[in-house]
């Protein structure tokens, strides 16, 4: 692969463009098969506890730790397979596990099982380490940013979609989201075996699997060869730790202050879906632009900052509606953030931060998986639905504060190459046309380097 480093203008082949496509694809199939079943689970789990929302609270803990601890140790082995054996091969048999996992979860009837099939979707869902890095293989630097939130486009997509389709598949069986997440996974894997080419060529890749980075300590390690990079992803971590409040309380929480069933969550996710994908992938390539990295990271903490404590204090669903524009913002944070990073570290070793990142924040999910689900199981069996009923988000809101300030201090040690804003008016948004934008985001090929 050409150095992305030398300012040359594009020349993509359509291979190319086909693969970053698959790879949007790929995380949107994924956000899809785990947004569908959101509004479910909790709710499966209340049928096996006599529908005891504090008990359900416990257990909802439990499966959440299990999920990020499988997490923390098997994303840092991906990424270190990925820069070892190429990103194909470890993309392609995380589809094809995160596929036959929840079918194993669409047919077990006990709860243990059932927590089974959360362990399982731990180890085979971490291919974003490979993902990632599969981007900024890819992707100039300069453009980054703009490629990280096109990926952020598909979380907004996938939450758009999948807890509406979740929400009214769970009404007519609980049961239906995961089969259908079975068929998209499936699908999505027979697909890529046709159109994904390797991004990482054989000069590029480690010459050897190296389990003392592929361990998770081991790959944060990595990260003490570059300093710059350790504090940022501290603020990724703090950024990972709050939106745990999401996945593990928001469900439970939604139907214990404000009384909605999964319908109404699956509409509530899908508007917070429309409003990511839009910052994503119409404001955040333009706010790059005007602000430079540092200055979107801050600005979209600051945003989600404010707008959890709005969730907080939020009295009906209609004013937690109401703060939903301002948090949406917080969604410019995660991918200046990653752009940065990415900056900074050798091409050799972009799966392998990758993998330290998602290690790092694993551990922050295993701590919100133990805070936010307790915090809620101790004030739903209070019965407080006071202001206090709001503690999740006010805790949230306290740890994303504790990020800006981290990130401020961080960042004002970067080099302005990095850090400062672009002096090129934003081109057309990413969600114009896809094919186009990717087309924007390829390296040049040059003249003696076969097509994938």
């Amino acid at each position: 692969m050409p150095d992305m480093d030398n300012g040359a203008t594009p020349n993509p082949s359509p291979a190319r463009r086909a693969a970053l496509i698959f790879i949007f694809i790929t995380l949107l199939i994924d956000i899809l098969s785990f947004g569908l079943i959101i509004p479910v689970l909790p709710h499966l789990i209340l049928g096996f506890v006599d529908n005891s929302v504090s008990a359900a609270a416990w257990w909802y803990l439990a499966f959440s730790v299990v999920f990020m601890a499988m997490q923390f140790v098997f994303t840092p082995v991906q990424g270190a397979l990925a820069d070892r054996f190429g990103r194909r091969p470890v993309i392609l048999a995380s589809n094809l596990g995160l596929g036959l996992d929840f079918l194993l979860m669409a047919l077990v009837n006990t709860l243990p099982l059932l927590f089974i099939g959360r362990v399982i979707s731990g180890i085979t869902s971490a291919s974003f380490s490979a993902s990632n890095a599969y981007v900024a293989d890819v992707t100039p630097p300069e453009k980054r940013a703009q490629a990280y939130g096109m990926l952020g486009i598909a979380f907004g997509i996938g939450f758009v979609i999948a807890p509406v389709v979740g929400g009214f598949l769970g009404e007519w069986h609980p049961r239906a989201p995961f089969w259908a997440a079975v068929a998209m996974c499936l699908t999505n894997f027979c697909y890529g075996l046709f159109v994904l080419p390797e991004s990482l060529t054989p000069d590029k890749r480690s010459a050897y699997f190296d389990w003392a980075h592929a361990n998770p300590f081991g790959a944060l390690k990595l990260l003490s060869r570059y300093p710059q990079v350790l504090g940022l992803v501290g603020v990724v971590a703090l950024i990972a730790l709050v939106h745990m409040v999401y996945p593990t309380t928001f469900v439970l929480y939604a139907d214990y202050r404000f009384g909605w069933g999964p319908l109404m969550v699956g509409v509530t996710l899908a508007l917070v879906g429309i409003l990511s994908a839009l910052v994503q992938g119409v404001l955040i390539k333009r706010i790059v632009a005007r602000l430079g990295e540092r200055r979107t990271l801050l600005f979209g903490l600051a945003c989600g900052t404010l707008g959890l404590v709005l969730y907080a204090l939020a009295p009906t669903g209609y004013w937690f509606w109401a703060a939903m524009p301002v948090a949406a913002l917080w969604g410019t944070a995660q991918p200046a953030a990653q752009a940065m990073m990415s900056h900074l570290v050798d091409p050799r070793e972009q799966g392998r931060l990758q993998g330290a990142v998602t290690s790092a924040s694993s551990i922050s999910g295993i701590v919100g998986a133990f805070l936010f689900p307790s915090t809620l199981a101790l004030v739903s069996g209070s019965h407080d639905h006071g202001v206090w009923a709001g503690a999740t988000f006010f805790i949230a809101a306290l740890i994303l504060g504790l990020s800006f300030l981290l990130a401020w201090y961080i960042s004002a040690h970067l080099p302005a190459s990095i850090t400062a804003a672009s002096t090129r008016e934003p081109g057309p948004d990413i969600t114009e046309e896809i094919g186009a934008v990717t087309s924007d985001l390829q390296p040049p090929v040059s003249e003696g380097e076969s097509r994938p």
